[in-house]
């Protein structure tokens, strides 16, 4: 072989072995971003956030270093950033970042911070990340709305050990409620002028009232809800709301307060009714995304004017209680909306119960006389007036009975979900709808409400189409003589459920 030929072969293996093909420039400016402004959306005062994601892009056919990037408050700044997996200098100031050509990268913010820091007219937190410091620098906006709280939680001791609340046999992360609590003041005396935030079970001790008063806002940590104690009571009366901020109602919800969780269930237990509590009352109350809405044990409860959305297993679900509503709404439970088991007395008046969850086995309303294992007792009373009971299975309502104790149950003028496809219920006699006035007066079958929108949980029926239209028995309109949202009702043909019907545009 030629030697001048090697020696040039030689040469340029040589050269292109010594390329450098990550050869960084300094960043000119021209970055672009997957937004200006990062909401970081509403977290309670010193609770961290979510995280947020920035991406941030190379466009230019350059592999870049970017000098400097951070946040505008330094070291002092709220924020937190992870850039590409690197936390920098306490998550605020990083150097040096490298960004190939055509390429891009994440940034991830979070922040944790007190309400004294936020703007004191409008409680905003703000700062801004800087990207590379200088007169090529580039700026992205952050900002995030605190809110102020009344937070509520165990004690912990000196030994390092927590308050627990001991019910039956068992322990549970937990705490009673303090008339004289040195920050709150009255814990049992829930106000709207700032929300409330719970962790562990906040229990009402004995002999005492726990009153929620309207406009009030709850909010359950992680597993976290509200437990009566025997002989104690809780009081939430709301009132009437003219807007859609439902600024009189009260709310009990879960503590994060992200859009994507605003419907996402079990975010907390519940609302814990245990035997022998008494004098139970929700009014103008909406309790949503939880384990279970309400949980009722051998105990007595007035629920009017009220919707429990989203829960993950029950809405309702009562053991032997005493419970009466009207203008109830219950919709999406994992098991079932309403659950009236292990005997008892009801009574529902122009309510609706649906249930969409998805699965093939959930129910708008099931009712039972006995509980598996433990035992029966007797159904008084399962009364339902003028009520829709509905949902996405063929199946909606189901009735258990065990012989041994009595079972009395009665539906008027209702819309009932109930196709018996596989003939599963032919002959059964809990389920005679045309021929036992007994228990079944007026049922409309299998004919859709039409509901608005079941999944955003507004089950407003429409006029005409709807099955539940002028179809209720105005003799029950005395007792709910106006819907959940305050229309008066017919007297003559008044529409079943909890609804008047509504012209949808």
């Amino acid at each position: 072989m030629n030697k001048s030929f090697i020696l040039l072969l030689v040469f340029v293996i040589a050269l292109t072995s010594c390329r450098n093909d990550f050869d960084f420039e300094p960043s000119s400016g021209g970055l672009e971003f997957s937004r200006d402004t990062v909401y970081l959306d509403t977290v309670f005062t010193n609770i961290g956030s979510s995280t947020y994601t920035l991406k941030v892009y190379n466009r230019s056919s350059k592999d870049i270093r970017i000098p400097t990037i951070q946040l505008g408050k330094g070291l002092n700044s709220n924020y937190r950033m992870m850039i590409d997996g690197m936390e920098g200098n306490n998550g605020k100031i990083f150097n040096n970042v490298e960004l190939l050509a055509k390429d891009s990268m994440f940034v991830f913010i979070e922040t944790t911070v007190d309400v004294a820091d936020a703007n004191p007219t409008d409680f905003l937190y703000t700062d801004q990340i800087l990207f590379d410091v200088g007169t090529n620098q580039q700026t992205v906006e952050l900002v995030t709305l605190i809110q102020d709280a009344y937070f509520l939680y165990p004690q912990r001791f000196e030994n390092g050990s927590t308050e627990e609340l001991t019910i039956g046999e068992e322990n549970y992360y937990g705490f009673y409620l303090d008339e004289n609590d040195p920050v709150n003041g009255n814990e049992y005396i829930f106000g709207a002028d700032k929300p409330y935030v719970i962790y562990g079970l906040a229990a009402v001790a004995s002999g005492k009232t726990l009153t929620i008063e309207p406009g009030a806002r709850v909010h359950f940590h992680d597993s976290s809800g509200i437990i009566v104690a025997e002989n104690a009571s809780i009081h939430a009366q709301g009132q009437p709301s003219s807007t859609e901020g439902l600024e009189n109602e009260i709310i009990f919800e879960g503590d994060r307060l992200e859009p994507g969780f605003a419907n996402f269930p079990g975010q907390w237990f519940g609302i814990w009714l245990t035997s022998g509590s008494t004098g139970n009352l929700f009014d103008h109350v909406t309790i949503k995304n939880g384990t279970i809405g309400i949980y009722a044990q051998d105990t007595d409860a007035i629920i009017d004017n009220s919707q429990l959305y989203n829960n993950s297993l029950y809405g309702v679900y009562a053991q032997n209680c005493t419970i009466s509503g009207k203008n109830v709404v219950i919709n999406s439970a994992g098991i079932a909306s309403l659950a009236c088991t292990y005997g008892g007395t009801y009574n529902f008046t122009h309510s609706t119960f649906n249930n969409n969850w998805q699965s093939s086995r959930q129910l708008a309303v099931y009712i039972s006389n006995y509980i598996e294992d433990v035992g029966a007792l007797p159904l008084h009373e399962a009364t339902f007036n003028n009520c829709i009971i509905y949902g996405s299975n063929q199946v909606e309502m189901l009735l258990d009975k065990d012989p041994s104790q009595p079972f009395n149950y009665q539906f008027n003028s209702c819309l009932l979900k109930f196709n018996n496809t596989n003939n599963q219920f032919t002959n059964n006699p809990l389920y005679l709808f045309d021929s036992d006035p007994e228990h079944y007066n007026n049922i409309i079958r299998n004919q859709s409400p039409r509901f608005l929108n079941v999944a955003g949980n507004q089950l407003y029926i429409e006029n005409e189409p709807s099955g539940a239209f002028q179809q209720g028995n105005p003799i029950f309109v005395p007792t709910a003589p106006t819907d959940i949202t305050g229309l008066q009702r017919s007297t003559t043909a008044p529409d079943i459920g909890a609804y008047v019907a509504r012209i949808f545009l």
